[in-house]
C-alpha cells in the first residue's frame, strides 16, 4: 500500500452521460430568421435521428408542427449540447437515413427573460435590465405563476412566493435559475429544482449589518425599557421610577453563534463597553481572538452571561436550544435577545422563566410562528419587547440584497458557478450509481467527526484519506469531498452544502480539507475500500476518538451497500450508520453489553447494532451501539453511571 497526496479538482465540467448508446458527429445547419446561416456541431444518438425540438418559446412548437408531419417524426432534446440564445425557437429535421440536419431558428430576442415576482430594489433591477428582459409581476396566484414561467429563464422571489414542483414542471425545462432575495429557501422546492436542472441561489450576506444593528437596537431598548416607557407616556402616564434600566458597561454578553451577524454584534457591543464571550462549535479561536473575544462552551456561556444574544441557525441541533433545562442554568436576571430564528427558543419555557424571574427581560424579532397569535402570552408579557421580523429591514439592506441576488442570477444565466448556490446540478447517472453508498458514508463520517469536537474548539484542518485499488485518475473524489464538507458544516450551520458550493463554503469558514489516496493491491472493481476523516488541532468530547497521532479519527466502509463505522480513534468497531450511535469507553469486563442493552431496553430504545473494539482483553474497550430512537437524557445518564463506563457520547446522524 502506498499513500499519495492529491490536489482537489474544481467542481466543473462533469461529462454528459452516455447511457451506452452509439453517438456520431452530426452537422446541424441553422437558418436564423431569413438571412443568417450558421453551422453548429453536436453529438446526436444516431438511433434517435428524427425531429429535434429545442423548445424555448411557444413558436417552436408551431414551427415544428407546420414543417414536419407528426406521423413521421419524433422529438428529442439537444438542450444539453447546443449553446443557443434562450429565446430562440428551433425546430430540427433529421431524415432517418441522412446525416444532415436543418435547423430553422427564429431569433425572437437574444436576451433571456427574468420574472421578478416580488418587489426588488431599483439597483438590482437595473443590473438585471442590462443583461435580460425583466418582467415585474407581483402578487401572482400559483396558476398565474405556472402560466408565465414557461416563457422565463429565471425567477426572483422573496419569501411570499411558493416555487413548487408544479412551477418547475410548468417551465418545461426553460427555467434555469431561481433567485431567493434573502437567506431562507423554505418556499422553494429544492428537490424539484435539482431534478429539473434548475439552479437555486440566495443572498445570504447583504443583510448582515442590518441584522446586527437591529440586535444592538433591541439590546439597548430592552436595557432602558424604551418600548414600555414610550407606551406609558403616550397613554398619559409619567412613571420615571417604574422604568429604571440597567447599564451595559462592564456587563457580560454571550454571543451564541459567531458567524457574520454574531461577529458584527460583538464589535458593536465591545464599543458599548461590554465584556463579550462567544459560543460556536465551529468558529476558529484565532478569528475570535482577533476581535477580542473568548470562545467558551455552551454551559459556561449561558451561566455567566448578563445578556445572551442568539445568532445561530435553526437546525435539529439548535431547535428549542433554550428550554426549561437551560434557563435553569442561567444567572438570575439574565436578559435575552433573539434576531436569529424563532424556533431556537422554547417560547412556553421562556414565559415560565420570565414569570419566575430567571429571565428579567427578552427582546425578540423572530418567533416560532409568524405572525404570532394575537393572544400569545409571550408577546403580551410586560417584560418582553417585540418587533415584526425587522432584522433585514433597512433601505440599505434591501438594496444590498437586490444587488446580491441580481448578480447571482445574471452570473448563473451566463453559465458561471454561483458561490451562493444552494442546490447541486445533476450528476451523471453512472457516476452517482457507483458512488451512491460511498456518498452516504462520506456525509455521515463528516457528521460524526464534527459532533465529536468539543465546544470552543475551532475546526480548521481536516484530512480525508481514500483507500482504493484504482489508479488516482480513475477515482474522481469531488462528490465525496463535497459530501464530507456537507457533513462537517450543515449540523452547525444554516448553509446548504452541495457539489456547487462545497469548496466555497469550506474556504469561507477557514476550513482546509486535504485529500490523500492509499493505493491498495487488489481488484479495482469497487471504487473504494474505506474512507477516513481526521480533524486536527481540536479537543474531543469523547477522548477515545483521538488517535495515536493526535487527531479525531473516524473511518468507515460500505458493506452490502450499507455504510458502516469501522474505526473510532485507535479502536476498531463495526456498526451500521443507520439511526444514531452511542459510543462508550469502558473497562473490558463480562456483562457490559448486557447492562447497557438492559438500560436501553427498559426505556424502549431499540438497538439496531452493537460492536465492541478493545486494545486487549480486560483492558480498555469502546462499545459502539446503533439505536433507532434518541435516548432520553435520563437514559444516557444511567449508562454513564455504570461503574465500568469511563466516558460516553451520543451522536445523531
Amino acid at each position: 500500500m502506498k499513500t499519495i497526496q492529491t490536489t482537489p479538482k474544481p467542481f466543473i465540467d462533469f461529462p454528459a452521460p452516455n447511457h451506452g448508446r452509439d453517438h456520431r458527429k452530426t452537422t446541424i445547419k441553422c437558418i436564423i430568421g431569413s438571412c443568417l446561416t450558421s453551422t453548429i456541431s453536436s453529438t446526436v444518438p444516431t438511433a434517435q435521428l428524427s425531429t429535434i425540438h429545442l423548445r424555448h418559446t411557444a413558436m417552436a412548437a408551431a414551427s415544428s408542427s407546420t414543417l414536419f408531419p407528426s406521423n413521421k417524426l419524433s422529438s428529442n432534446s439537444l438542450s444539453r449540447k447546443l449553446s443557443l440564445a434562450p429565446a430562440f425557437s428551433v425546430a430540427v429535421v433529421v431524415p432517418r437515413r441522412r446525416r444532415s440536419l436543418v435547423v430553422v431558428a427564429t431569433a425572437l430576442d437574444a436576451k433571456p427573460t427574468v420574472l421578478v415576482a416580488e418587489k426588488l430594489g431599483a439597483a438590482g433591477l437595473d443590473l438585471l435590465k442590462d443583461f435580460a428582459n425583466v418582467d415585474c409581476a407581483y402578487n401572482l396566484s400559483p396558476e398565474e405563476l405556472c402560466t408565465k414561467i414557461s416563457l422565463c429563464d429565471a425567477l426572483i422571489v422573496r419569501s411570499g412566493t411558493k416555487v413548487s414542483r408544479e412551477v418547475f414542471e410548468a417551465s418545461s425545462g426553460r427555467l434555469k435559475v431561481v433567485g431567493r432575495a434573502g437567506v431562507g429557501i423554505d418556499n422553494v422546492d429544492l428537490a424539484a429544482a435539482t431534478e429539473h436542472g434548475c439552479l437555486v441561489v440566495n443572498a445570504p450576506t447583504a443583510n448582515t449589518v442590518a441584522a446586527a444593528e437591529h440586535g444592538i437596537a433591541l439590546l439597548t431598548a430592552m436595557a432602558r425599557n424604551v418600548a414600555q416607557a414610550d407606551a406609558s407616556v403616550k397613554s398619559g402616564k409619567w412613571q420615571r421610577n417604574k422604568y429604571v434600566g440597567v447599564s451595559l458597561v462592564g456587563k457580560t454578553l454571550a454571543v451564541m453563534g459567531f458567524g457574520k451577524v454574531g461577529s458584527e454584534v460583538t464589535r458593536r457591543a465591545k464599543g458599548l463597553g461590554m465584556h463579550v464571550i462567544a459560543h460556536d462549535p465551529y468558529a476558529a479561536a484565532d478569528r475570535a481572538r482577533a476581535i477580542g473575544v473568548e470562545l467558551v462552551g455552551f454551559d459556561e456561556a449561558i451561566s455567566t452571561a448578563d445578556f445572551i444574544s442568539l445568532h445561530m441557525p435553526l437546525t435539529p441541533a439548535t431547535s428549542k436550544m433554550l428550554n426549561d433545562e437551560t434557563f435553569a442554568k442561567m444567572k438570575k436576571g439574565v436578559r435575552i435577545i433573539n434576531v436569529a430564528r424563532g424556533g431556537v427558543i422554547d417560547e412556553e419555557a421562556l414565559v415560565r422563566a420570565l414569570d419566575a424571574g430567571i429571565v428579567a427581560q427578552a427582546a425578540l424579532d423572530v418567533f416560532t410562528e409568524e405572525p404570532p397569535p394575537k393572544d400569545s402570552k409571550l408577546i403580551l408579557h410586560e417584560n418582553v419587547t417585540v418587533t415584526p421580523h425587522l432584522g433585514a429591514s433597512t433601505m440599505e439592506a434591501q438594496e444590498g440584497v437586490a444587488i446580491e441576488i441580481a448578480e447571482a442570477v445574471v452570473g448563473a444565466l451566463k453559465g458561471e458557478l454561483a458561490a451562493t448556490a444552494v442546490n447541486a446540478p445533476m450528476v451523471p447517472a453512472e457516476v452517482l450509481s457507483e458512488l451512491k453508498p460511498f456518498v452516504e458514508l462520506a456525509e455521515k463520517l463528516g457528521r460524526l467527526a464534527v459532533q465529536l469536537v468539543s465546544g470552543g474548539s475551532g475546526v480548521k484542518s481536516v484530512k480525508v484519506t481514500y483507500a482504493s485499488a484504482r489508479a488516482p485518475d480513475d477515482l474522481d473524489t469531488r462528490l465525496l469531498r463535497a459530501m464530507i464538507t456537507k457533513g462537517l458544516i450543515e449540523p452547525i450551520s444554516s448553509v446548504f452544502v452541495n457539489l456547487v458550493n462545497a469548496d466555497f463554503s469550506a474556504k469561507q469558514r477557514g476550513l482546509r480539507i486535504t485529500e490523500e489516496r492509499s493505493i491498495l493491491d487488489g481488484s479495482p472493481e469497487s471504487p473504494l475500500e474505506f474512507i477516513q476523516v481526521q480533524i486536527a488541532n481540536v479537543e474531543s468530547k469523547f477522548a477515545s476518538a483521538i488517535s495515536e497521532s493526535g487527531e479525531i479519527t473516524v473511518e468507515g466502509r460500505v458493506k452490502d451497500g450499507i455504510p458502516h463505522l469501522t474505526k473510532v480513534g485507535s479502536f476498531e468497531v463495526d456498526v451500521s450508520l443507520e439511526g444514531s450511535i452511542i459510543l462508550c469507553r469502558q473497562v473490558d469486563q463480562p456483562g457490559m453489553i448486557g447492562k447497557v442493552g438492559s438500560i436501553l431496553g427498559e426505556e424502549n430504545v431499540n438497538v439496531s447494532f452493537m460492536s465492541v473494539g478493545r486494545v486487549a482483553p480486560r483492558k480498555h474497550a469502546v462499545m459502539a451501539i446503533g439505536v433507532d430512537e434518541q435516548p432520553s437524557k435520563v437514559t444516557l445518564k444511567k449508562i454513564g453511571e455504570i461503574p465500568a463506563v469511563e466516558e460516553f457520547v451520543f451522536l445523531k446522524l
